[in-house]
């Protein structure tokens, strides 16, 4: 079995359903080729057994035990041998083209997800995106299973039908007409099935949404006691979905019961036509054995016919849902490497400066500039700008610069690479510790130690057990919010990238631990370009210059406590203000973290007693 996943699974096309499955074929077609060629071996040797038999009711009974009997029984224990090998390897080789196409469509899902942020979300519910990959890409899988089996049935199919023709035009004929009529009345089936399935999938992706929404939301709905109305519409929703496949099992049903009820009315035509041309003698009594294997032979090439349309409906409405998911515009997918006017950049070996054109902000080379505004959702603007994060910051490539060149000449790949940003809400994931920090894969145990210090969360180490190797639950629940937040900064700072952009790090966190990090931030990020975006006088002391913004522009800049002793009254008292109010909200949380900790301890001492 190959390794999965796939170390790069493609980029498939999005113009239709058939499109995309041809394409899947075409990048596992060796695999596919060898699938076929011993699908063909195996009902190739299947076909033989009955041809082998018949000869052998002719010519080798007629002499008792001669040397044309044993001669005829080595051939069908030689052609019985080369059926179980076939089956064996064929059997492997299908599984392993199911399980390549399954996982190549589950990472190009998640691949596709994770590059186009909350824009898929925008546009498609959650649980059409997680049923993707939980149904919609095993469906995929399913149809190149059966593929060897469907090309190795026609091959077996066609040379079936010389043998036939040779031996009995009327018998033959009859034989190869009457299967395709059984499969022209199977076929009138699958239309009906593949529209109850469609139904029954989107009925499913509603479901999924709603319970992950309903869990999501689960401490509001409780506050709010709407627990009995969601619960109420998912078991709605639920009972849609059971009607829904009530009615996919009726239809497969009849198509099983069809598979079954008319190949065998056709084997007992079959069978009494041939009896009565082997009592008129028109056919010998072997020939009638090998028409009968044939007659039942035919069957198989007619049930994977028949499972081989179903895999391809199934295959067909998953990859709609499928290709939904991936026409998602990308952040940036418009910006490759030199879409713009200049040459490609390559990656910076000195300091880099960041400048902003919408905003008039620049971070200089080597710097750690803090943005300020009394409207957080203003810096915060810039800052995921100054990453491309977001669809609608897309457009802004050729308007924000990496030394003095726009983003669109580098490509959406290097702006990953290069510019860095950490969002205010830490998102944290399951596994563990040493993995959730390491999230390029390149770090040493020391250099994970040393970000854990300089986040100043050495605590989350002794929390844990097991250290780096311990387990983080999922979306890190079993930490506090300041816990949480100072793993996301350690994760980012060893990123390292050449522009590291952090959006209010620190406001999590107790005044006493944020002057900690913003000493050991400051000394950490020296040489390199660092964008803070915060208010707190306690970061803002620490950093080397401070801009200050309002209604999306910069309007003044200087160190902390040359802003404070501004030369403009007007622009001292603005940023006073801000800075103000962020000193309060600091020492209000760091009295209720004090207390909190007091009557912890309190608490501790009278258990003691």
């Amino acid at each position: 079995m190959r390794s999965l996943p796939l170390p790069d699974p493609g980029t498939p096309p999005l113009t239709s359903a058939a499109a995309y499955l041809w394409w899947v074929a075409r990048r596992q077609g060796g695999l596919l080729l060898g699938s076929a060629l011993v699908g063909i071996a195996s009902a190739v040797s299947l076909a033989a057994l009955p041809l082998v038999l018949g000869m052998l009711v002719d010519d080798g009974l007629d002499q008792g035990l001669s040397r044309e009997l044993w001669s005829g029984v080595g051939l069908l224990l030689g052609v019985g041998l080369v059926q179980v090998v076939a089956n064996v390897v064929g059997h492997r080789l299908d599984v392993e083209n199911w399980l390549r196409a399954a996982f190549r469509t589950s990472q190009l899902v998640g691949h596709h997800v994770s590059r186009t942020g909350d824009a898929v979300t925008a546009e498609l519910p959650t649980g059409e995106v997680v049923a993707t990959v939980a149904s919609d890409s095993l469906r995929v899988g399913e149809l190149y299973f059966i593929t060897a089996r469907f090309v190795g049935g026609v091959v077996a199919y066609v040379a079936v039908a010389f043998v036939l023709l040779s031996s009995s035009v009327t018998l033959g004929v009859a034989v190869l007409v009457g299967l395709p009529t059984v499969a022209a009345v199977l076929a009138l089936v699958v239309r009906p099935l593949q529209r109850r399935q469609a139904a029954q999938r989107e009925a499913s992706g509603r479901l999924t949404t709603l319970g992950a929404d309903t869990v999501s939301g689960l401490r509001i709905l409780r506050g709010i006691g709407g627990e009995e109305v969601f619960a109420g519409r998912y078991q709605e929703q639920s009972q849609k979905v059971r009607r829904a496949g009530v009615r996919v099992a009726q239809t497969q049903s009849l198509l099983d019961a069809m598979q079954a009820l008319l190949p065998g009315l056709f084997l007992a035509a079959v069978v009494w036509f041939g009896a009565r041309l082997a009592i008129t003698g028109e056919i010998t009594p072997g020939q009638l054995v090998t028409f009968y294997g044939y007659a039942a032979f035919l069957t198989e090439p007619l049930t994977a016919a028949t499972q081989f349309v179903q895999s391809m409906t199934r295959a067909r409405v998953g990859v709609r849902k499928i290709l939904r998911v991936l026409r998602v515009p990308v952040t940036g997918a418009d910006l490759e490497p030199g879409s713009g006017s200049a040459s490609p950049v390559a990656d910076g070996e000195g300091g880099t400066t960041m400048t902003d054109l919408t905003s008039g902000f620049t971070a200089p080379a080597d710097h750690v500039t803090a943005l300020v505004s009394a409207d957080p959702d203003e810096t915060a603007t810039i800052a995921t700008r100054l990453g491309l994060l977001g669809a609608e910051h897309a457009e802004a490539a050729d308007q924000v610069l990496l030394d003095g060149r726009p983003l669109s000449d580098l490509g959406l790949a290097a702006v990953r690479r290069r510019v860095v940003v950490a969002e205010s809400t830490p998102h944290l994931f399951t596994g563990l510790l040493r993995e959730e920090l390491d999230v390029r894969g390149t770090g040493l145990e020391r250099e994970l130690l040393a970000a854990l210090e300089v986040a100043d969360a050495d605590d989350v180490l002794t929390s844990l057990p097991g250290g780096l190797d311990g387990e983080v639950a999922e979306k890190g629940r079993s930490l506090s919010g300041g816990q949480r937040q100072r793993l996301a900064l350690a994760r980012a700072l060893l990123t390292d990238p050449e522009v590291l952009v952090l959006v209010e790090p620190t406001s999590a966190v107790d005044a006493h631990t944020e002057a900690r990090i913003a000493t050991r931030l400051a000394q950490a990020r020296a040489g390199r370009t660092t964008v803070v975006v915060t208010a707190s006088p306690l970061v803002l002391d620490q950093v080397d210059q401070v801009v200050l913004v309002e209604q999306g522009r910069v309007v003044a800049e200087g160190t902390h406590r040359g802003m404070l002793a501004h030369p403009d009254p007007t622009v001292s008292a603005r940023y006073r203000a801000v800075v103000s109010r962020a000193a309060a909200d600091t020492d209000q949380a760091s009295d209720e973290a004090h207390a909190h900790q007091t009557d912890k301890e309190a608490r501790h001492a009278a258990a003691g007693r």
